[in-house]
């Protein structure tokens, strides 16, 4: 359902809640109405925040939500806004009692210009050392946001609406009743619908620091589901393509923050204020090197978790380019040609490109590997010219190129790795092929021979993802991938009518 208007205005000078007189209404919208308003009893100024009755209808949502909010009521921090209580009037309207501060949010500064580069470092630092204090108790915000950030007449920033993230979670909306601005600093797990840790909070703050420089968004998308896509699949624009005077280091920052990998970000909001305390200082970030996992993720559901194997034979393949001992060749850069449809099947076309545009895109996860965009070398896939010709157009110094034979309900998967100067064959192992529905184990059987190939010792992070997908291995629906590919295609191509039957058919299955 969509949300319901929020309760009817409460008259300015009348008394709510039985003890707070109400002054002026400060804001409103699908999270209630806020009210400044006077404590009768204590004699203080009250930011009152009546919340839709539907959040708290329900039962469990109900406990649910009051205990995260005696947790956060708990927390005690400068950067953290003060929650006073969390009641409800006599006709069952839930209300909360927060401390009010003369000041703006963070979004209403944003909407006048960009600001200047000490205060955003200075409000995104503040912002990091108050989350560090709520992920110690094991309070994730879960909707970090220019809106949700006060900026007081003094400078200092605080965080509001803890525990509203997780209760408008529990209510089901349609398109129509969801925010694309809450959507656009959603991280790529949380806009996936996995389980979500503090790293989705780093993330929504590195989308919010991006903003506050630029004056714009990283992620963009005239549609909800065009938004989430660009939020899973494409990198944004380099903060410096907007901002010419940043200091040394605060670029790396923003883009650690933005890791669509959580495994590539900052673990802890603890490490993001380090960084920023020292690019305030002048000195340079410590933790804001190029991780492995950096870069772009795949972002589709799980019953589709099979193409996030696609990750592990991306770590393989660039393991194989490094670091051949025999060789002592370092392969820094890559091309991933469309794989060939060996089956002749004019409608298998888009199956094969999909497998090989997914591994491109798990091969950008690795910044210091420069690969070759699927749109560079989409028109390779017929081609007549050697592998030594596509290597120095593209500028690259290796080639992967596989052959995909796909009859009835059989896969049948030939990869081989050219070294693009030569034009040699680096490695060549036998076919892989399974049953349709087995991909995922096919992936990782292919995954799992290229690390016997390469002999090489994956770090215990990679052990414990390969050992998951090996466990968590489940036969697929063909027909579901299938459309997966379909859909993925479509959210590519803008030109699709969102409204036509075939967006339609694409969308459900994202």
């Amino acid at each position: 359902m969509t949300l319901e208007t929020p309760a009817q205005a409460i008259p300015k000078g009348s008394i709510g809640a039985g003890k707070y007189r109400i002054i002026e209404e400060i804001g409103r919208g699908g999270m209630g109405i806020v009210y400044k308003a006077e404590d009768t009893k204590l004699k203080r100024t009250v930011a009152l925040k009546f919340l839709p009755h539907q959040w708290i209808s329900d039962a469990e949502s109900r406990e649910r939500f009051i205990h995260e909010a005696q947790a956060a009521s708990a927390l005690d921090h400068p950067n953290i806004c003060t929650i006073y209580e969390i009641e409800e009037t006599d006709d069952g309207r839930m209300y909360i009692a927060m401390a009010f501060y003369e000041g703006e949010s963070l979004r209403e500064k944003i909407k006048r210009e960009p600001l200047k580069t000490e205060e955003a470092v200075a409000i995104a630092s503040q912002v990091a050392q108050g989350m560090a204090k709520a992920h110690q108790k094991g309070i994730v915000h879960r909707d970090i946001k220019p809106a949700n950030i006060l900026i007081t007449n003094d400078g200092v920033a605080k965080i509001v609406d803890f525990g509203l993230a997780k209760l408008a979670g529990q209510v089901k909306l349609t398109r129509e009743g969801t925010t694309i601005g809450t959507v656009a600093y959603m991280s790529p797990e949380q806009a996936r619908g996995d389980a979500v840790d503090q790293r989705t909070d780093i993330w929504s703050l590195g989308v919010v620091l991006y903003e506050m420089l630029s004056g714009r968004l990283p992620f963009k998308g005239d549609y909800e589901p065009t938004l989430i896509h660009s939020i899973l699949k494409t990198e944004p624009e380099p903060i410096t393509k907007f901002r010419k005077d940043l200091p040394s280091g605060l670029a790396q920052i923003i883009a650690k923050a933005l890791a669509k990998n959580s495994a590539a970000r900052y673990q802890t909001m603890e490490e993001l204020a380090e960084d920023l305390n020292a690019v305030a200082e002048g000195l340079k970030p410590v933790r804001a090197k190029a991780g492995l996992f950096q870069g772009k993720v795949l972002g589709i559901k799980k019953a589709y978790a099979f193409a996030g194997l696609g990750v592990v034979v991306a770590l393989v393949v660039l393991a194989l380019l490094f670091l051949l001992p025999k060789r002592g060749q370092v392969y820094n850069s890559i091309a991933v040609l469309p794989f060939e449809n060996l089956s002749r099947d004019s409608e298998q076309d888009l199956f094969s490109d999909g497998l090989a545009e997914t591994l491109i895109t798990n091969l950008y996860a690795v910044e210091s590997l420069r690969t070759a965009s699927f749109r560079q070398v989409k028109d390779y896939g017929n081609t007549k010219k050697s592998y030594r010709e596509i290597g120095r157009e593209l500028k690259v110094k290796a080639i992967l190129d596989a052959g995909v034979l796909r009859v009835n309900n059989r896969v049948r998967i030939m990869p081989k790795l050219i070294d693009a100067t030569t034009g040699k064959a680096i490695w060549v192992p036998a076919p892989y092929d399974r049953d349709a529905a087995d991909v995922l184990a096919l992936q990782i059987e292919l995954a799992e021979a290229m690390v016997r190939e390469i002999r090489i010792k994956l770090v215990p992070q990679e052990e414990a993802r390969l050992a998951s997908l090996k466990a968590t291995s489940k036969k697929v629906d063909p027909r579901a991938y299938d459309l997966y590919l379909l859909a993925k295609k479509t959210l590519s191509d803008l030109a699709v009518d969102p409204s036509s039957e075939r967006w339609q058919a694409a969308y459900k299955y994202i």
